[in-house]
């Protein structure tokens, strides 16, 4: 490829905010502009005649994206997730709409044993007892839960995926049976230790409820009030994939009420989570800011997969397109 095209990334500070990576890839197929932010007002006065747009968890409207220069020719999003972007409008355009699948599964899968095993044994609640000097306290239990976790249940939802999968691979290991929830029945798992059930029943059983099922239309609010009341008093709820698939303020009533033991979330309703949130008092809740994809292999492996799609793209076999 003698001629580079020009290519321009909107929000660089989401994807290199410690400076860390290299765009040794993406630089040998086009030439780069980045902006650290950009507003939604900036995006048309900024694309100048670029042709690929790389954005992360950054809104492109239909309006934004009806009013694009006809040289933009491929939008990558920078991440799996890309209900950030409309699809359609950019299909009207003749735009191509890629992702980047599965370049985070070690790290979202490692984050959600983190989150088991720190609730299985209340690591951050002691923590807490120690930051506020209550040494003594700190060295009793008391109510605390403290168990192991082999013989207890995983349950995942729509956890067919290849970070499901994962999670499942490193909880057999635990000891951990496994119980998963999908709309589809094809190919239903003959591996020991795992059975697919309907979703009432993973909820009904599971000692952990972990979601792994992409956000759309019909799985905001998936989990509300009702099923909330289906899971064991005893039962944590842990998601890594996107907040609005949870009713928050269902899951505040029901941590609350004592409805389930506590949650792991390292994605919410609302990102970022206002200051003001009940989650953020609550004693039985583990919170951390959307970091499962963040690791440095993972981001470099990211930005590599971006270059990929890219050359792909140009050499007229798109690859990971969405729209």
């Amino acid at each position: 490829m003698s001629l580079k095209i020009s290519l321009i990334i909107y929000n660089e500070a989401k994807l290199n905010f410690d400076k860390k990576l290299t765009y040794d890839a993406l630089s040998s197929i086009s030439d780069v502009r980045s902006f650290e932010e950009t507003g939604s007002d900036q995006v048309l006065e900024r694309v100048g005649s670029s042709v690929v747009l790389v954005t992360k968890e950054m809104t492109l409207s239909a309006a934004v994206i009806e009013d694009l220069p006809a040289s933009v020719r491929l939008i990558c999003e920078a991440g799996t997730g890309y209900n950030n972007i409309n699809v359609e409008a950019a299909r009207k355009r003749g735009i191509t709409v890629c992702n980047v699948p599965s370049y985070s599964t070690d790290a979202v899968a490692q984050l959600v044993i983190t989150f088991i095993l720190n609730l299985s044994c209340s690591l951050v609640p002691l923590q807490r007892k120690l930051a506020v000097g209550d040494a003594v306290g700190w060295r009793s239990l008391g109510s605390l839960p403290h168990f192991e976790l082999a013989g207890k249940t995983l349950g995942l939802i729509g956890g067919r995926g290849t970070i499901g999968s994962r999670v499942a691979d490193i909880a057999l290991m635990l000891g951990m049976n496994i119980l998963i929830s999908s709309r589809s029945t094809a190919g239903d798992s003959k591996r020991q230790g795992v059975d697919i059930v309907d979703m009432e029943t993973l909820l009904c059983q599971s000692d952990f409820v972990s979601i792994h099922c992409p956000l759309s239309s019909s799985t905001r609010h998936l989990i509300g009030a009702r099923e909330l009341k289906m899971m064991k008093p005893s039962a944590y709820l842990i998601n890594t994939a996107r907040g609005p698939i949870i009713d928050e303020t269902a899951l505040v009533e029901a941590l609350e009420a004592g409805t389930i033991a506590g949650a792991g979330l390292d994605v919410q309703e609302v990102e970022p989570l206002p200051v003001d949130s009940p989650l953020i008092r609550m004693s039985n809740v583990i919170l951390t800011p959307h970091v499962g994809w963040q690791r440095i292999e993972s981001r470099q492996r990211l930005m590599d997969t971006v270059a990929s799609n890219i050359k792909a793209f140009l050499d007229g076999s798109p690859v990971n397109v969405v729209n």
